[in-house]
């Protein structure tokens, strides 16, 4: 954590930064004094001088821009800063011998530079928000910088502009063929009127880089030999349903100091979320959560952990993180569960049933072929229709040829050959247990299906020597019960009691109680209270692959 002194000192100069700009912004439209411009006409022609105005201006445009990336301790936006002051020192003294602006860029230059040892942070990945921010302000900024200037300048061409008249005549350099009718009187007016093209254009052409640059320099989160690593950790110290997903392609890592352990995480925004915890040997889990937390400090982001186990939830809080509970997974006994007697009489109608319809449930082992991928994207498709939703990504697969191809995956097939329904599973490995990820059947189907199909699996895993069958998190199921439960998952509480109607919590989370699973509590480890909404935000933008409409409907 900053010291408050530190603290204090990033706000005051991203706050003397915002001033500098909009100072440069006036001070390049607001005529200098007549008595200092005679004294410098002897020394410098008209165009070094006007020079003075335009830098003074584009300099302003641009600690404007950059003022809230020193708020988060940017080193880039540090150095940028420190340029910039400069040129704009040198521009007020060279347009005007305006010593009064330059003093305050020079006052904020020398805080920047005492607290350089601050600024650490590296700077984002590139994205679309950001230029569409900087093209916002690139529009605004260049309707103040003519507003500001016909307004202040009018006497250079004898007209009496008023506010609406100054917003309309720089409206009107951009979209009418001869400028309204503009006449400039002097030759500063000729100049102030070319110089809001020349502001227009590097200030939009900065805006047009911002937006093409997430676009050119988009690409995976990790290298090959990233990847290559990170599974070798995870075949040798995976121990959840989330391990194989830490494998997909959506995921950045983080490797322990002593590298051997990885953290895999998605950063969006402000938030890296890592799916699951730590995956490595025990005796290192201190080191690699202490590391991830130095390393997303680094990076300005906000470090979470989402879908954790109970294990190490002290561990988490002795560092600084809160844990909150989200939900439970249902685990199948497969050991305890059985077709057999009383209790599995209604399992067995499930199977008979299904059975005397003609269907049948078939594991294909991998690798997968193209021709059965092909039938089941198809059902995947109508799935993804009728659900009115898209992939979810990050704690979960998608509908990925390259992935699916190393799953085993059951079917339930009709005695003509048709696919109805589908599911594929992933291993735990060091726990001998399977879990389920794609569930995906056709709009219609026969009633039972989905019965039909989990209780073949659940038949087909144990024969096969498993443990136990993972049904997935049953996402808010358990929490706030007790009157000893967080103020905040007692309003998740009230949430999955009173959203019921919208997104069914309550009835996934009843279908796979029916299967008499044990339930194991999951936690969302997060920094703090303060960056809990940003955590969330970057959660839903991983798990919807940044689709957020299509995440808020319901159903999906």
């Amino acid at each position: 954590m900053l010291r408050r002194q530190t603290q204090l000192g990033i706000w005051t100069a991203t706050l003397l930064t915002a001033i500098v700009g909009i100072v440069n912004l006036l001070s390049a439209v607001t005529p200098s004094l007549e008595e200092r411009v005679r004294w410098l006409k002897a020394i410098f022609p008209f165009e070094v001088r006007a020079s003075g105005h335009l830098f003074a201006a584009l300099s302003g445009f641009f600690l404007l821009v950059l003022a809230t990336n020193l708020l988060r301790r940017k080193r880039v936006a540090w150095l940028l800063t420190v340029i910039l002051l400069i040129i704009s020192i040198i521009s007020h003294l060279i347009k005007g011998l305006d010593y009064e602006e330059s003093l305050l860029a020079l006052v904020l230059l020398i805080q920047l530079i005492l607290m350089r040892s601050a600024f650490t942070a590296r700077s984002d990945r590139p994205s679309i928000a950001q230029g569409i921010r900087v093209l916002i302000g690139a529009l605004l900024f260049t309707l103040a910088y003519g507003t500001a200037g016909f307004f202040l300048l009018d006497y250079h061409y004898h007209v009496n502009f008023d506010l609406p008249g100054a917003i309309a005549q720089t409206l009107a350099m951009f979209f009418t063929e001869d400028n309204a009718g503009l006449q400039p009187q002097t030759r500063f007016g000729r100049f102030f009127a070319d110089s809001i093209y020349i502001v227009g254009a590097v200030t939009f052409l900065y805006a047009l880089f911002m937006l093409t640059r997430p676009i050119v320099l988009r690409g995976a989160p990790a290298t090959a030999a990233q990847r290559q690593r990170a599974k070798a950790i995870v075949e040798a110290y995976g121990r959840s349903s989330l391990a194989r997903f830490t494998l997909l392609d959506d995921k950045a890592y983080y490797f322990s100091p002593s590298g051997r352990s990885v953290i895999a995480y998605v950063p969006k925004g402000r938030g890296a979320v890592a799916l699951g915890d730590p995956i490595g040997p025990v005796e290192d889990r201190r080191e690699v959560i202490v590391g991830f937390q130095q390393f997303c400090q680094l990076n300005d982001w906000y470090p979470a952990f989402y879908q954790t186990l109970p294990d190490d939830l002290e561990l988490y809080r002795s560092v600084g993180f809160g844990a909150l509970k989200i939900g439970e997974e249902a685990i199948v006994d497969l050991k305890a569960f059985t077709m057999q007697g009383k209790a599995g009489k209604n399992l067995r109608n499930a199977i008979n049933r299904m059975a005397k319809s003609g269907f049948e449930v078939k594991f294909y082992q991998p690798p997968i072929s193209h021709q059965l991928l092909k039938q089941l994207k198809e059902i995947s498709d109508e799935w993804l229709k009728m659900m009115q939703g898209s992939e979810k990504k990050f704690s979960l697969g998608w509908f990925d040829e390259k992935y699916l191809q190393e799953c085993e995956i059951a079917v339930v097939q009709k005695n003509t050959g048709e696919i109805t329904a589908f599911a594929n599973v992933v291993p735990e490995y060091q726990i001998n247990e399977i879990t389920i990820d794609l569930m995906r059947r056709r709009a219609e189907v026969e009633h039972g299906t989905m019965d039909f199909l989990f209780i073949s699996m659940f038949q087909h895993f144990k024969e096969r020597g498993y443990d136990g069958f993972n049904m997935g998190l049953s996402a808010l199921a358990g929490i706030g019960e007790t009157p000893e439960s967080p103020r905040l998952e007692k309003v998740l509480r009230y949430l999955y009691e009173h959203l019921n109607r919208f997104y069914n919590f309550q009835g996934l989370h009843s279908y796979k109680e029916k299967f008499q699973p044990r339930w194991e509590p999951r936690y969302l480890v997060y920094p703090g209270a303060a960056a809990l909404p940003e955590v969330v935000v970057a959660l839903v933008r991983a798990d919807s692959g940044d689709r957020l409409l299509d995440y808020l409907k319901p159903g999906s």
